[in-house]
C-alpha cells in the first residue's frame, strides 16, 4: 500500500491521527474522531492552531476557556449542508461531547495567536458550483484565504457527484514561489455515497519522481506532499473530501499541469 494513503485505526474513537512527524513534513495535521452519543474528546493545542469541523453530528463544544454549546445540524455529510466549525488558538485546550454519534474532524497547523476562539461556520460559507461538464464540483470554503478566520490553515470541503472528476485539471503548490505559487502541504480525508464504494487519487510529479495512483475508501486519507493530485469518483458512487493545507503563508496559489492546462484554458473562454 502507498505510504502516501492512510486507512482508519478502526470505526470508533480517534481513528486517524496524522501529525507532521508522522507525514514526514512541516505544517499540517488531521485528527478524525468518530463518536458515540454521550462520548467526548479532548485536546491541548499546544503550539499549533485547530480547527474543529462537525462533519456529522451534534456535539457540545468548548475552548480556550469559551463554552459554545451544541452545535451541528447535518447528520450525513452528503446532505450538504454548510458544516459547523470552530476555532481554536495555539495555547488552549478544547473538549467535545457528543450529544448524537458524530465525525469529528481536527485540523492543525502552527499558530500564531493572532486569531480567537470563535464558531466560524455554517454562518459564513455558502455552497459553490465550480467547473464544468463532467468536472463540475461543489465546494464549502470553511476557512480559505477569503476568510480571515485562521493563522495558518486553509480548510474547504468539496462533493464531486459521481462519473466526475475533481481537484482537476492536475495542478500542484509545492513550491514557496508568491505570488506565482504558494508551498502548501495537503490532506484529503475522503469519503463515499453509498460508503461501500471506492474513488481514485492519483498524486504525481513532472519529473515521475512520484507517481502514485490509489484506490480510497470510506474515511481514508491521502497525503500530498507535493506533486499534482487529481481525483475520480465512479460512476454510482458520489465523493466528498475535506482539503487541510497549510504552508509558510496563508494563501492559495497553484500551477496547472502544463499537459493538461488546455483543459482549464478552454473552459475558462467558454465562461
Amino acid at each position: 500500500m502507498s505510504d502516501l494513503l492512510v486507512k482508519p485505526a478502526g470505526t470508533t474513537g480517534k481513528v486517524h491521527d496524522i501529525t507532521p512527524e508522522s507525514a514526514g513534513w512541516g505544517y499540517v495535521g488531521f485528527g478524525l474522531y468518530r463518536l458515540k452519543a454521550g462520548e467526548t474528546a479532548s485536546e491541548a493545542t499546544g503550539d499549533r492552531e485547530v480547527i474543529l469541523v462537525l462533519v456529522e453530528g451534534k456535539a457540545e463544544i468548548s475552548g480556550a476557556g469559551r463554552a459554545f454549546g451544541e452545535l451541528g445540524e447535518r447528520m450525513n455529510v452528503f446532505e450538504r449542508l454548510p458544516p459547523h466549525a470552530v476555532y481554536i488558538p495555539n495555547g488552549a485546550e478544547w473538549q467535545v461531547r457528543a450529544t448524537t454519534d458524530c465525525t469529528l474532524a481536527v485540523c492543525t497547523a502552527p499558530g500564531r495567536g493572532d486569531h480567537e476562539a470563535q464558531v466560524i461556520g455554517p454562518a459564513g460559507i455558502n455552497l459553490e458550483e465550480r467547473g464544468r461538464g463532467a468536472n463540475t464540483r461543489f465546494i464549502h470554503n470553511i476557512a480559505m484565504e477569503g476568510r480571515d478566520v485562521a493563522d495558518s490553515l486553509l480548510v474547504t470541503e468539496v462533493y464531486t457527484p459521481q462519473g466526475n472528476w475533481s481537484s482537476y485539471p492536475p495542478h500542484r503548490h509545492d513550491e514557496d514561489d508568491f505570488p506565482n505559487m504558494t508551498y502548501l502541504e495537503e490532506t484529503y480525508y475522503h469519503r463515499l455515497n453509498p460508503a461501500q464504494g471506492f474513488g481514485f487519487q492519483r498524486v504525481f510529479t513532472e519529473d515521475g519522481e512520484l507517481d502514485e495512483t490509489m484506490a480510497v475508501s470510506d474515511h481514508d486519507v491521502v497525503l500530498v506532499p507535493k506533486g499534482h493530485h487529481p481525483c475520480g469518483a465512479p460512476y454510482g458512487y458520489e465523493m466528498y473530501y475535506l482539503n487541510v493545507m497549510a504552508g509558510p503563508l496563508r494563501k492559495w496559489r497553484f500551477a496547472n499541469h502544463p499537459d493538461h492546462d488546455w483543459i482549464f484554458q478552454r473552459d475558462a473562454k467558454a465562461g
